[in-house]
């Protein structure tokens, strides 16, 4: 019976191929999100917005625990997280590095979207 010797060569040259197409492939995905980027962030800082203030309403109005809330979300929000400043009354839905919104509820008014001056001031 013989058997047949693999050539150290051919197996780095498979290696080699393999990993310019896993580079190509990761340089394609960089290039469509790049390309994408303004819609994304434009999408996600609709979606955290959203996520905020039905998390908000959901929580001081509704009294229900906020991880009970997320079950209040859209299919596809998955991605955004959120926080609770129970001081302040606040909820902040976020994205990491790219959205993020906080909702705020005030007696009388229910839940409103604060802006950044808003934030920056409190």
């Amino acid at each position: 019976m013989a058997t047949a010797k693999i050539k150290p060569e051919a197996t780095r040259g498979k290696a080699r191929v393999a990993l310019y197409v896993l580079a190509i492939f990761i340089l394609i995905l960089v290039a469509v999100f790049a390309y994408n980027y303004s819609f994304i962030k434009g999408q996600l800082g609709v979606g955290t917005a959203y996520g905020a203030r039905v998390a908000c309403s959901c929580h001081y109005i509704g009294g229900r625990d906020i991880e009970d809330c997320e079950k209040d979300f859209e299919p596809g929000m998955e991605v955004i997280g959120l926080s609770l400043d129970d001081d302040k009354r606040r909820v902040t839905a976020s994205t990491p590095l790219l959205a993020s919104a906080t909702a705020e509820f005030r007696e009388g008014w229910g839940c409103i979207l604060l802006t950044e001056q808003e934030l920056a001031a409190r």
